[in-house]
């Protein structure tokens, strides 16, 4: 402890671990839960949106959402992820963490259940009603980013606090996998309680009400866990850090925290009289000062997040293309509509359970042992290998389908034990307090820029060869995708040069708010000093 750190926030940075940080993790986790689950579900059910909405009637072929709806059905909740990262970000360092963080999960929850109770006249209109509440779920969930990262970080102790965050954001991967289960068992169940593919006299295939129910249950169960939740997120107090260094309460924080810790703590509130008079927060975001002290770490944080999220996402949301290029799932032709629903889900609970799942404890056990910035280097790293392995002898692995799926996972592993982690955690440590949540949204949103360009590019990409001509080859835009998806993640590797390694410090002391401290106490006692 430094002699100007306020003794309320050395303990928590010495405190054992205590029931109190799991509690923390839980209740910051489910977010992420239902943020994944909202997110990635969608990627199940838009083969079957197709089918129910766009079947042609003069061809006897399933329906498919059209390029540009598809495109938006993916994308939208992106963008409201974006905007709603910057602005509650923003928010959470003017207000505080605890006074946005209720509002974040009822917009979750609000807009799940009305996704799901999307409806218009025609295809169009439901398709459009659907993307307004997906974008504004999407801000929801953007808000959750932020201020889930912010106050876990701020609640630990510095000697596990990486495993901490990075526990937190592991929960993602069983939302992930939580939204391959309940599509399982949502489309397992209607495939045996109705005949949902029938052929009309003159031999075309349709697909029967009943399957609309499908996709709106999955959508709307994401409102389950954020409902569970919230009761607990309100009742959490705000953290000492934002109340002692930002708010500039310390006998507020000290209280506090002495509920948390069950410890009797001094509120020091002479320490911060001394600080108050010359205000410690002497630089804003978009100052000089700010540019020399954290500019390189911002631009490390947004350009690291940004190239990783193009290829997690694209993987991520277009699985069910890549299989079915491989010819590991049948022609939609052969499948009743809610089978391939249950197909593409198993594929991608699959691969939830054999890499992704796997790579984020793997992050939560490692992360306060090897540190972030050789965690992100090898999952940039081992990802690039595997992309080009995948890309280069593309056609091989559709005679090899076992070959590709393993090859597949360890992209998802390397991703989660790697830069999908570690990009989390890194902007919730080295950015000062009065900051840390908007910076944190900034490289967040840098981050869900990325998904939009892999989300609305590989849709592009993947399909850019459909079309017979004279060098035409079954899959070659997601070949083409593959490479460029290797080639983003190298220059992942290389941006995270720019970001520091945080294992083991203080926030204060990552941040420097100790030294500005020291700096304010000894111009306070130089202007004492009689000329």
């Amino acid at each position: 402890m430094t002699n100007n750190q306020l003794g309320v926030l050395h303990a928590l940075d010495s405190a054992k671990t205590q029931w109190y940080h799991f509690t923390a993790i839980v209740i910051a986790g489910m977010g992420f839960f239902t943020d994944a689950y909202d997110l990635f579900c969608i990627a199940l059910i838009t083969k079957l949106l197709g089918r129910i909405y766009y079947h042609d009637e003069k061809v006897n072929k399933p329906g498919i959402l059209p390029p540009r709806i598809a495109a938006a059905v993916n994308g939208v909740a992106f963008c409201g992820t974006l905007a709603g990262q910057l602005f509650f970000g923003w928010l959470g360092d003017k207000l505080g963490r605890k006074r946005v963080y209720g509002l974040t999960l009822m917009l979750m929850v609000v807009c799940s259940i009305a996704s799901g109770l999307s409806l218009g006249k025609t295809p169009e209109g439901v398709m459009a009603t659907l993307c307004f509440f997906r974008f504004w779920l999407g801000f929801g969930i953007g808000g959750d980013y932020p201020l889930s990262a912010t106050i876990m970080s701020e609640y630990a102790n510095k000697k596990t606090r990486g495993a901490f965050i990075a526990a937190v954001f592991a929960m993602q991967g069983f939302g992930i996998l939580a939204g391959g289960i309940v599509a399982l068992i949502v489309s397992f169940a209607f495939d045996h309680a109705y005949k949902v593919d029938s052929y009309d006299v003159i031999g075309q295939m349709s697909t029967v009400p009943q399957a609309d129910y499908i996709w709106r249950i999955i959508l709307m169960f994401g409102a389950v866990p954020a409902l569970l939740t919230y009761y607990w997120r309100m009742r959490m107090p705000e953290t000492a850090r934002y109340t002692a260094l930002v708010a500039r309460n310390s006998k507020q924080a000290a209280a506090d925290m002495s509920k948390v810790l069950n410890v009797e703590l001094n509120p020091e509130e002479e320490k911060v009289d001394k600080i108050v008079a010359v205000p410690s927060n002497s630089f804003g975001l978009f100052s000089k000062e700010f540019a020399k002290r954290h500019g390189l770490h911002l631009l490390g944080t947004t350009t690291t997040w940004f190239l990783l999220d193009i290829a997690f996402y694209s993987s991520n949301l277009f699985q069910k293309d890549i299989f079915t290029a491989i010819g590991w799932l049948p022609n939609p032709r052969f499948m009743s509509a809610t089978h391939e629903v249950y197909r593409v889900a198993r594929a991608q609970t699959l691969i939830a359970l054999c890499g992704t799942v796997p790579g984020y404890w793997f992050t939560v056990a490692l992360i306060d042992h090897i540190g972030r910035f050789t965690i992100q280097l090898i999952g940039f790293f081992f990802m690039t290998v595997f992309m080009f392995a995948l890309a280069i002898p593309y056609h091989h692995w559709k005679t090899h389908n076992a070959g590709f799926l393993i090859m597949y996972s360890l992209t998802f592993f390397f991703a989660n034990f790697g830069p999908n982690a570690t990009t989390f955690v890194v902007p919730a440590e080295i950015f000062p307090a009065r900051l840390r949540s908007t910076c944190h949204g900034i490289s967040a949103a840098a981050g869900k820029a990325g998904a939009i360009v892999g989300s609305f590019g590989f849709l592009y990409a993947s399909q850019s060869h459909t079309k017979p001509d004279p060098g035409y080859r079954p899959g070659i835009g997601v070949k083409n995708a593959l490479m460029v998806l290797g080639a983003v993640n190298c220059l992942g590797f290389l941006f995270t040069f720019l970001v520091p390694e945080s294992k083991g410090k203080s926030l204060e002391e990552l941040t420097g708010e100790d030294e500005e401290d020291v700096r304010n106490q000894q111009t306070i006692s130089d202007e004492k000093v009689p000329v």
